[in-house]
Parts: C-alpha cells; structure tokens; sequence
C-alpha cells in the first residue's frame, strides 16, 4: 500500500467517522502535516546534510560518542541575596552532585552601578547575587574548587568587569589563569533586542567583546569568552527560527568584530559557545537543536573559513522560564521534564532545569533539588543517553530539521540585505519581529487555541500556602552596602585614582581594556567605578522605540 492508496481506503474513512481536533496543526513557526513518510525528507542528502556525529556539519552531535562518554555537564543557575547566602546554594548544589555552576546576577550589577546607588534601592540582590568589588567575589566563590568547576556567568554589559574580578579572585588563591574554565555570557546584541540590560551603545560594546576575546585567548585557554544567547530571545516571544536566526546573525557580527580587530579566526572562534531555550514542542526544540548545528557549521566554514573547531557549535540549555505557570506550579515539574529531555535529544553540552516555583519566587533549596534530579533521573535512568542522536532517522524530526534550517537562512539574507546585525538593529527589524510573534503567541492563547495547562484550561482552585518559597532577607541591602562602604574604607585611594585613569586612558586610546580593569579590581575599585569611566568616553544607550 502506498501513501495515495492509504489515504484513499484507510484515511478518508477515518475522518468520515472522527474528524481531527482542529483544522490546523503547528509548531511555533511550520505547519504540521498528518503524516511524514520517506517523500518529505527526498532531497535530505546524508553525507551533506546529517554526516556522523563529530564531523562536519555536526547535525547529529559535536563529540563522535557523546554523552556515552560524559553526561552533558549539569549547570544549575542560582544566585540571590549576599555572596554569603549565595556561596551556601552553591555547595548546597555540588554536594548534590551539580557538576558546574551558573551565576546569576542582580540587576545592578547587570548595569554597572554599584548597590548603594540611589537607582538602585530595593534591587540589591533581588534577582541575583550583588557584586560591587573583589571582595564580593572572594566570599562567593569562598570553598569552591574553581580548578576542578567550570563557572558560568549571565553577565553582559559589565562582563569585562565582572570576568577581571573572577580572575583576580583566581590569582589571589594562587590558582593559574590557564586552569580555569568557565563562560562570560558577553552577549550585548541580544540586550539591545530582547533584554535590556546594556550600559554603552552597540559600536563600542563590540569594542569590549573583541578586547576580551583578544585577552583570553593567550591567557584563560580553556575559557568560553562569549555565550551567544537565544535564550533571551526566545523568552522574549520569538519562534524556534527566529530564535536560530537572530542569534546566528548577533555572532557574525561578533566574528567579524573580532577579525577586524586583528584575530584569526582559528584563534577565537573555537571558545564561541551558544546557550539556547527549550520550550514544550519537544520534536520542534529537538530539530532546532540538530538544525543549530548545521547552520553554525556552514556558516563558519562558508563565510569564514574556519576550521574544524570553530565549525563546531557547543551549547548551553536552559528550560523556558516563561513557560512556567503560577497556577498549578507542580505541572512545571513535568514541562521541566519534557523540555530537559528535548534538550538531551538535541545534543545540549550543559543544561540548567528551571525550579517548579521559579513562577511565584526565588527558588527554595527543595524545588531546586528536584530541578537537578530532573537532570539526573534523564542521565541515569531514562536511557537516551545511551546512542548517540536518538531520533535521527525520524520522517518528522528530519523534515522538521531542514525546514527550520530553511527559515533560519531566510531571515540571515534578509539581515545580510540590510547591511548586517547592527543596521537592523538600529532599525528595529528583530524587536519588531519577536513582537508580533510574541502577540500572536498570545492571542491564541486567549482564543484558546494553544492550550496552557492549569491557565486557559483544566483551571481549579488551589491552596499554595503549603509551598515554602525563599525570600531575600530585607536586611540583604543595607548589608551589601555596609560591606562596600569598608571596603572603599580600607583600600589605598591613590592606588584606585591610578588604576581609574588608567582604565579611561585605555577606553580613548583603542588600547585592551582588560589589562587597565584587571588592575583596577585588584586596587578594589568598584564595578561603578570602572563602568563610570567607560560611560566618560563611550557614552549611554538610549533604546529607540519602533511602532
């Protein structure tokens, strides 16, 4: 029986007796079709197209054995209050076999003022740990073996900062540059897009990102010095494809930032990492994730000419945060679950499982743990770690990989069209385009065309006061700041007078700036400090709105 036949005899009778649910079936950016056989994946070429698992074009994974050999590492994402407070969660989450950490950020520190800045009052450590000097980040890092973990850190805008404290934090317990590994997020594109939290405008921005990527590439080898982020974009209400898209477009820019800067390609290319979503269409992220791949691959060796290393894109995961419900939070339990696995499936390098009460508040020591067994009970017991590229081979999940990688180069010629990442920026093209995704997105939900469990369907009453969820102490500020009023009591202000112009000298005369920075947080500057001298010569952004 071929398609046409079963359609006639098989089908036709079905739907003369059921209809189907509804006229339509999507993803977030294709159609569904009813069935996928062997005509929708034709022109799907193997050798080009899919390959082997650690050559080119890396559709089916960046390692030839991957998790047979190593489990992705598992990188819960945590930081709040006091460094104190926060250094507890951390080996709270490594004595509960977390193998990497990931920093959070309060929102001052983000934007490069320090906690006792008037802006910033009942913002200290809300969303975050507060960092305002090396001190801070001696205490948050106080006990950890940062030889042996790999660190990341959602930072963007004060990244050279904040990677200058990490690295003298290092020096001072007498721990080499080179055995360090972790990632600075660094990823400024995507602020102006979807985020927000930029201090300079885009030019010098990229300015910065360059004088990083040049600095650790003879001194921190085994550091990610940018994470390229379609996290935020996706969260901001974007398609899978635009997510790809537009974080593919952000890093071209970065590579050809970092070419016309002097570097070779080979030299900063192979520490780029990516860090994505993983939203509920678990066949849609998986695809997404294969697709991913293969782009970066092309890309690199198509425009570039970059070898093997800097084709291969390794990434990061994170579940969809605005996925999360705070009606019914224990159904978060489950879409963590199916968000994690598609993660897994698609070849994740390191995942962090969102907490099921991250809806309602910080979250507490117990949610977080489940999120990490989440993790775990994958690895361990669910056995898709066990071949490499489980699905490949699956009608639907390989169409679905060439049609999102279609769209993906749609969007990039039309970028390219306009001059490049930056020009359509300015112009408003990606934030106008994740807008209208993200209001379509949600007036099917109110249409209640895309159900959301709990939300628009299957409601009901629900008695939350059991849950315990954690809250910043509000002594925490007045804390944070009496620790940062010491410390500028202490420290030599001659010393902090120097490294400050040093800093400023460097930011007018083209020079590196990391070297300037790195010598201003050992005289325990302060993170504004140093910021406020960029702000003298680089100037502030001022979003511009689009209608």
């Amino acid at each position: 029986m071929n398609k046409k036949e079963w359609e006639e005899r098989v089908l036709k009778k079905a739907l003369g007796k059921n209809s189907e649910r509804r006229k339509t079936f999507k993803s977030t950016s294709f159609p569904v079709q009813r069935l996928y056989d062997p005509d929708a994946v034709a022109d799907l070429d193997y050798e080009k197209d899919l390959g082997y698992p650690g050559v080119y074009p890396f559709t089916r994974g960046v390692q030839p054995t991957m998790y047979r050999g190593k489990f992705w590492t598992m990188r819960q994402y945590a930081g709040f209050g006091s460094a104190e407070e926060s250094n507890r969660r951390y080996r709270y989450l490594l004595e509960q076999g977390q193998t990497g950490l990931s920093v959070a950020f309060d929102l001052p520190t983000q934007i490069g003022l320090d906690s006792d800045n008037p802006l910033c009052e009942g913002e200290v450590g809300k969303v975050g740990v507060a960092i305002d000097t090396l001190a801070d980040m001696e205490i948050l890092f106080a006990e950890i073996p940062l030889d042996k973990v790999s660190v990341s850190m959602t930072i963007n805008a004060s990244a050279a900062i904040v990677l200058a404290m990490y690295l003298a934090m290092a020096e001072k317990r007498g721990i080499a540059f080179d055995q360090l590994s972790g990632t600075i997020q660094n990823d400024l594109l995507k602020e102006y897009i979807a985020r927000g939290t930029y201090i300079y405008p885009p030019r010098p921005s990229l300015r910065i990102i360059a004088d990083i990527f040049s600095f650790c590439q003879g001194r921190v080898p085994k550091w990610n010095t940018i994470s390229i982020s379609g996290y935020h974009i996706r969260e901001a209400g974007s398609t899978a494809v635009q997510e790809l898209a537009f974080t593919f477009a952000d890093a071209v820019e970065y590579v050809k930032s970092a070419l016309a800067s002097g570097l070779k390609v080979d030299e900063f290319a192979p520490r780029l990492s990516f860090f994505f979503a993983s939203h509920n269409n678990l066949l849609e992220e998986v695809a997404k994730f294969r697709a991913a791949r293969r782009i970066w691959a092309r890309i690199m060796k198509e425009q570039f000419s970059a070898g093997e290393k800097a084709q291969m894109m390794r990434f990061h995961t994170q579940t969809g945060g605005v996925t999360l419900t705070a009606q019914q939070p224990m159904n978060n339990v489950v879409r963590v679950t199916l968000q994690a696995l598609a993660a897994v499936l698609g070849g994740t390098q390191s995942l962090h499982t969102n907490s099921m009460d991250e809806a309602l508040a910080l979250p507490s020591e117990d949610s977080v743990r489940v999120a990490l067994r989440t993790q775990q009970i994958i690895a361990h017991e669910s056995g898709v770690a066990d071949t490499v590229d489980p699905l490949a081979g699956s009608y639907y999940v390989e169409a679905l990989t060439n049609e999102i990688e279609k769209g993906v180069w749609k969007y990039l010629k039309k970028i390219a069209a306009m001059g490049g990442m930056l020009e359509a920026i300015e112009a408003g093209y990606p934030q106008k385009e994740i807008q209208d995704s993200s209001y379509a997105y949600q007036k099917e939900i109110d249409a209640g065309e895309q159900v959301i469990v709990g939300v628009n369907k299957f409601q009901s009453e629900e008695d939350l006061s059991h849950l315990k969820t954690l809250k910043v102490s509000p002594k925490s500020e007045a804390e944070q700041n009496e620790r940062l009023h010491l410390v500028k009591k202490k420290r030599n202000p001659e010393a902090v007078a120097a490294a400050l112009t040093a800093v400023r000298a460097a930011a007018e005369n083209g020079q590196n700036l990391m070297p300037p920075i790195l010598e201003a947080v050992k005289a325990y500057a302060t993170l504004q400090e140093i910021a406020d001298q960029m702000r003298a010569v680089f100037g502030e952004y001022k979003e511009k709105i689009v209608i």
